[in-house]
């Protein structure tokens, strides 16, 4: 085996586009492993563990790019590590345009933008979005890990100047039909959302849409920002600007619950409104405090677009929140294949919002869950990769993305907690979640399906049955081919249904 390092200093680069420039160096024949990605402390373990170790990696600092080739032969790597640039010339080809390294380049090839992207490190986030807000610019900023001051004063700032923050941890929104982030390929129509996820935006609207209805505007308001310390800012803005667009005829609030006085005053201003309101708060205990509030509650995702779709009048035959006789049918087959030793359930997601909503639906059938993030906090795990009893592990959280690409983008951590869950013999089912939608893996079953299969096999090499229920979210008109993707976990041996409550209703129910 050949080994061959080259480092640029001070070329920073998104660790999106930096896997993609990966994926097609890694397809090139010969090539057994490469690693495109940047300096971090956490990467140069990365590449210690696949066996590079250079002195000159030592000495990189984060924003110096790092690209490493093991190969059979010397000749691959050296024109691999030869012909860079041309590499990274056809990463900007495959994203259909010439990625500016500045705002101001930016705005030189579309001077009358007015929202910009921000994907940069959470510690330079601030400065960049600043920039956009000071030239009139809105801004959807990616970027986690941002201090909530920092996110404060730009929310401030923005609201000041007639202006919208959609984030910090923005993860997706569709504005006019055009989806930012992690957004789903979803018709035009009434229906305005609010949400403080992006995964809880991508199962609202592509429910949405796959019982025949549209989205007017989804503004994605990051997941800080109804905590009380920020106050609601982009919440507020984004439903005040969905009342008075006039395409909008129905308004829908999705997220954790809100800070208590955050959400005494959504619904001082909602109750002003002349469209319906419906909210859905995944984990919120107490009720409102106004006792004729007129914000519709709904319990889950799928009851809000139940809700939606009545208060336009209209009703959808199928589109039900509980588990059909075919389901309570399918349930009661893997119930009996259960070993009575086998007694917890496992969630592994790349959703927060999903992991979060099946915490919900497990609790409310009395069963208690472990999580890293928990909706009761005495329930927090002590470390992440170590399940206890029922557990919920949201894989897209900061604990596991920091220096690494998003589960939604690469499901190389996922499949290994899968394969690890696996092994536990008082496990009976698996909940996982399969995402589709712009930037999402172009094959997100694929990433993972080989280490299902072997998790079902380890269980039956012990004489025990392993349960695995999914959920995809998408619809038919995102590239990923969501039929295909069904089909694919069938055909594996999972049990797919059509939402993530409906998922987590049926793996909670195991036990009833």
């Amino acid at each position: 085996m050949e080994i061959g390092v080259t480092i640029r200093k001070n070329q920073y680069y998104d660790s999106v586009f930096l896997m993609g420039i990966n994926n097609n160096i890694s397809a090139i024949e010969g090539v057994k492993t490469s690693a495109v990605l940047m300096g971090t402390e956490s990467n140069k373990q990365l590449l210690s563990g696949i066996g590079v170790d250079d002195r000159q990696i030592e000495d990189a600092n984060p924003n110096d790019l790092i690209v490493a080739v093991i190969a059979d032969r010397s000749e691959i790597v050296q024109t691999i590590l030869g012909d860079l640039d041309n590499w990274f010339d056809r990463g900007y080809e495959q994203e259909g345009q010439l990625q500016p390294k500045t705002l101001e380049d930016g705005l030189l090839h579309k001077p009358n933008a007015n929202l910009v992207v921000i994907s940069v490190p959470g510690n330079h986030a601030f400065r960049e979005a600043k920039k956009a807000l000071d030239k009139g610019i809105n801004v959807f900023l990616f970027s986690d890990n941002v201090p909530i001051a920092e996110e404060l004063a730009l929310k401030e700032y923005a609201s000041a100047n007639g202006l919208m923050v959609m984030g910090p941890d923005c993860g997706t929104s569709i504005i006019a039909g055009v989806g930012i982030g992690f957004a789903n390929n979803v018709r035009k129509g009434s229906i305005g959302v609010v949400g403080a996820s992006g995964t809880g935006l991508q199962e609202f609207t592509c429910q949405i849409h796959n019982s025949g209805f549209g989205i007017s505007h989804a503004i994605g308001t990051g997941s800080h920002d109804l905590s009380d310390e920020v106050g609601g800012i982009t919440t507020l803005a984004g439903l005040k600007a969905l009342e008075k667009d006039s395409t909008t005829r129905v308004i829908v609030i999705i997220s954790k619950p809100p800070g208590l006085k955050t959400l005494e005053r959504i619904v001082e201003i909602v109750d002003s409104f002349r469209k319906p309101v419906i909210g859905c708060f995944l984990g919120l205990k107490q009720n409102l405090h106004h006792e004729n509030h007129s914000i519709i509650l709904a319990r889950n995702v799928d009851k809000a677009v139940i809700s939606a779709i009545s208060a336009m009048g209209e009703r959808v035959a199928g589109l039900e929140s509980e588990l059909s006789a075919a389901e309570l049918k399918l349930l009661e087959i893997e119930k009996n294949q259960l070993a009575s030793s086998q007694k917890y359930g496992r969630g592994i997601f790349a959703g927060g919002t999903f992991c979060y909503q099946a915490q919900q639906i497990f609790q409310d059938f009395g069963l208690k869950v472990y999580s890293n993030t928990p909706i009761n906090k005495q329930w927090i795990l002590s470390a992440p990769d170590i399940s206890k009893e029922h557990t919920m592990i949201d894989m897209g959280d900061d604990c596991y993305t920091v220096d690494k690409p998003h589960p939604m983008i690469d499901g190389s951590h996922r499949r290994r907690r899968i394969i690890e869950e696996s092994k536990d013999p008082l496990v009976a089912v698996l909940l996982i979640d399969i995402i589709l939608g712009y930037n999402a893996s172009p094959d997100p079953v694929g990433d993972i399906i080989d280490a299902i299969i072997e998790a079902k096999q380890l269980a039956k090499n012990r004489g025990q049955h392993l349960c695995v229920v999914a959920s995809v979210c998408g619809t038919n008109e995102d590239h990923q081919d969501k039929e295909f993707q069904v089909e694919k976990l069938e055909r594996a041996g999972v049990i797919v249904l059509k939402s993530n409550a409906k998922a987590a209703l049926f793996c909670s129910r195991l036990w009833r």
